[in-house]
C-alpha cells in the first residue's frame, strides 16, 4: 500500500480492468436569485464501468467508490476516506494506520447501524444517478470503447441498487 495518497488517476483512461467505462459530468441544477441566474459550479464527475465478467464499478469524484461483484452485490467500497470490504455478506472497514516503517490497516466490523448508513447513501446515489440519465441532466466526458452503451448496460444495475443492495459474501470479483 503506498505510504503517500494522491488524488484519483484519470480512471477512464487508466482503469483498464474496466473494460467498458464512461465518465460524466452531472448537470447542476441552476440557481436563482429572482430573475439572475446565478454561476453554476460543475455537477460531481462519475466513472461507472465494467470489468470483462460484467462486475461493475462506480466511482463519484474523489470519494466514494463503490464495487460490486458479478452478482451486482457490494464487494468494496471506499467512502469518507476508508476502505471497506464485504465479509460473509457484511461489511468491515479497514483504517489506515501510518507507522513509522509501515501502514497498517486496522479492522472494524460494522454494526447494524453503521451498516445501513453506508447503503443507504449508495442507494440514494443510484437513484439519483438513475434519474439524472433518464433526464439526460449529464455531459458526456468520455467512453471506453466509443461505441459501447455503458450508460444503458448501467441501467438494470442502478435500479436494482435503488430498490436494495445486497453485500457479497466475499470481496472477490465472483
Amino acid at each position: 500500500m503506498a505510504r503517500q495518497e494522491h488524488e484519483r488517476e484519470d480512471l477512464l483512461a487508466e482503469a483498464t480492468a474496466l473494460v467498458e467505462r464512461v465518465e460524466i459530468e452531472l448537470t447542476p441544477r441552476s440557481a436563482s436569485v429572482g430573475s439572475a441566474k446565478t454561476e453554476e459550479t460543475p455537477g460531481p464527475r462519475i466513472v461507472l464501468g465494467f470489468r470483462r465478467d460484467g462486475a461493475a464499478s462506480l466511482y463519484w469524484n474523489e470519494d466514494p467508490a463503490w464495487h460490486f461483484n458479478t452478482s451486482g452485490e457490494l464487494r468494496r467500497a471506499y467512502h469518507g476516506g476508508r476502505l471497506y470490504k464485504a465479509e460473509r455478506g457484511s461489511l468491515v472497514a479497514l483504517d489506515r494506520r501510518r507507522m513509522e516503517h509501515e501502514v497498517r490497516l486496522i479492522r472494524h466490523e460494522l454494526n447494524a447501524t453503521e451498516t445501513a448508513a453506508i447503503l443507504d447513501e449508495l442507494r440514494q446515489s443510484a437513484t439519483s444517478l438513475a434519474t439524472a440519465i433518464a433526464a439526460g441532466q449529464y455531459r458526456l466526458v468520455g467512453q471506453v470503447p466509443p461505441q459501447a452503451d455503458v450508460l444503458g448496460r448501467a441501467a438494470p444495475l442502478l435500479a436494482a441498487l435503488s430498490a436494495k443492495v445486497e453485500i457479497a459474501a466475499s470481496p472477490r470479483v465472483q
